[in-house]
Parts: C-alpha cells; structure tokens; sequence
C-alpha cells in the first residue's frame, strides 16, 4: 500500500513537472541576425574580483554559446578591477558585461545615460537582492563596529557597491566618518583580495557581498565568502562577521544603449532561458543559489546614482 500510495504521488507531480519544463523560455532559435551588421562581435565585460584563469574556466562555456546561437564572434573582457569595465563601456568596446549596481551607476553617468540594465539576477526564494558585511579575523579582539575606532579597513573597489559605497553610507548614517574613524583605509583590488588582506593581518577589517540567505559557516548561499569557500581560499571559522548592510538590489546585466533593440531582446531572451537550457552554464557564470534572471530598468538602480554623487561631494570636500 505505502509503495502504491508512493507511485500515485510520483504520477500526480509528472504533470506538473511538464508543464513547468513547457512554461520554461526557450533558447532564441540559432542563426544570424539583423542586427549583426551593426554589432559584429559581442564584447562581453567580465568584472575583476578573482583571478583570470577562475575567470575564463567559468566563462568560456558561456562566450561560446553565444558564438553558436548568433553566429557572431564574442569576446571576453577581463579586467582586473571594476574601472575597466565602465573604461571599456565609455569607449565602446563592450556590448554587454554583468555589473555591480555601483558600478552600473558610474558608467550611467560616465556616458550620459549610453548603458541600459536589462535583466537582473533573481534568487531562489524569488528576492533580487543582497546584502554587504563587514568582517574580521575570528581570533581578532575587534567584536562590534565600536571596536573598530582607529584601526585598519580594507575596501574591495572603489567601484563596488557593497565593497564600498554602501558600507561607507551606512556608517556615515550611523553617525561614523569611516574618513576619520579608522586609521588607515585602502583598496585591495577585488572582493577576494580584500578577504586575503585580512586574513594575512594587511588590514584589520573589510567589507564584501554575500547572499545573506543560508548557512554563514558556508560562506551563506551566493557571494564572495561562498565562492571563496568552494575554491577552498577559505575556512569560514577563520572570519568574524561584525555587521550586515539593508538589502541591495542585484547588480544588472547592461548593455550599450546604442545597440539595436533587436540585439537587446535576444540578449533579454538568451539569459531568461540560460537556467534551463544550459544550467551547467549558468551555475558557472552566476555560482550559487541564483535560478536565473528578471527584467529590470534604470529607475531600479537610481539611489546608487544618487549615492555616487554623494560620494564626488564628499571627495571635493576632503580636497
């Protein structure tokens, strides 16, 4: 009777399972496109925060399948920090790259409104968001952001929002100057030297972006910390987290605004369809608990705008 009962219930959720494979978008149909006469190549960013050959291993599978589905060369940019990207967007020579929200907001501005954010990455509970922290050596004396007075901060990107320009604003909002508050403060180049800095006693504290949802003695479910975990970089016990930032909306899949609305809804439809199509792909490009993308708009990301502007203020200042 229980194997029956089992049998039915296994029966009863096939439908189900079909439908949901059914209602999955579909891969835009392989071929050429109009709109390669104006885009001959897809030059896609590929932000720094790890090193270029984790960088190309997970990515490659995912320049190639444009190459095969377009029938377009695609390129990978990599840059060794967030500026480059934004660098190559203002001058043109990028299509499409996933950005930081922060980073997003800078070439907004750079370029006069010459990028457009497309999809954003959805998580699996539905949310599209994450969050910053801020940490410390486990076996540090250093317990709450008071214990922080006068010592050392490792900022992963000038770029980054929450590398950076989130943390700074929430703690200005606490009533800190981080300006005055620690001894010295630096960039270390990415979010995965920033944790490296730290745990090698360079800095005291620093500041990077995690998924917030899951277990924290895994790195939580998406993330710097989760990444550096599964590439055995690190041992969660061996980090202290001290504070954790509001919910900060996804960075943005962005592509050039110039390009053809044509280009625009292939690449909308690529990646609605990447999850399920091609999930080897997509857990190597997204890493961790991300199911796949939403559509999203420049209206989603303009407190980071607002944010960056605060920020020049605050630097003519100092100056």
């Amino acid at each position: 009777m229980i194997r029956r009962r089992a049998l039915l219930a296994a029966s009863a959720l096939l439908p189900v399972a079909a439908q949901a494979q059914a209602q999955a978008p579909a891969m835009p149909a392989a071929g050429r496109r109009d709109w390669a006469a104006q885009v001959q190549q897809i030059r896609i960013g590929v932000l720094g925060g790890e090193n270029e050959g984790d960088r190309l291993g997970r990515y490659d599978g995912y320049r190639a399948l444009f190459e095969s589905t377009f029938g377009v060369p695609c390129r990978l940019f990599f840059s060794s920090d967030y500026a480059g990207v934004q660098q190559a967007f203002a001058a043109k020579t990028l299509e499409l790259s996933n950005m930081s929200p922060a980073a997003y907001a800078g070439v907004w501005m750079d370029t006069n409104g010459g990028v457009e954010p497309i999809l954003v990455t959805k998580e699996a509970d539905g949310s599209t968001s994450y969050i910053a922290v801020l940490y410390v050596r486990a076996d540090s004396s250093i317990t709450s952001l008071e214990g922080l007075r006068g010592k050392s901060m490792a900022w992963a990107d000038p770029n980054s929002a929450s590398g950076y320009l989130i943390p700074r604003a929430e703690l200005r909002a606490a009533g800190i100057n981080p300006d005055a508050y620690f001894s010295r403060t630096g960039f270390a180049g990415g979010h995965e030297q920033a944790v490296v800095a730290v745990l090698q006693r360079q800095y005291d504290a620093g500041v990077t972006w995690t998924s917030g949802q899951g277990e924290e003695s895994q790195g939580y479910t998406r993330g710097n910390l989760r990444a550096m975990v599964d590439k055995g970089l690190l041992n969660m016990r061996d980090l202290r987290i001290l504070w954790r930032s509001r919910p900060i909306q996804n960075g943005p899949v962005v592509v050039r605004s110039d390009t053809p609305a044509s280009f625009k809804k292939d690449m909308v439809d690529f990646h609605l369809a990447l999850p399920t199509s091609h999930p080897d792909i997509h857990r190597a490009v997204e890493r961790g608990s991300a199911i796949g993308w939403a559509p999203t708009r420049h209206e989603d990301y303009a407190v980071f705008v607002d944010m960056r502007r605060t920020e020049a203020t605050e630097r003519r200042r100092r100056n």
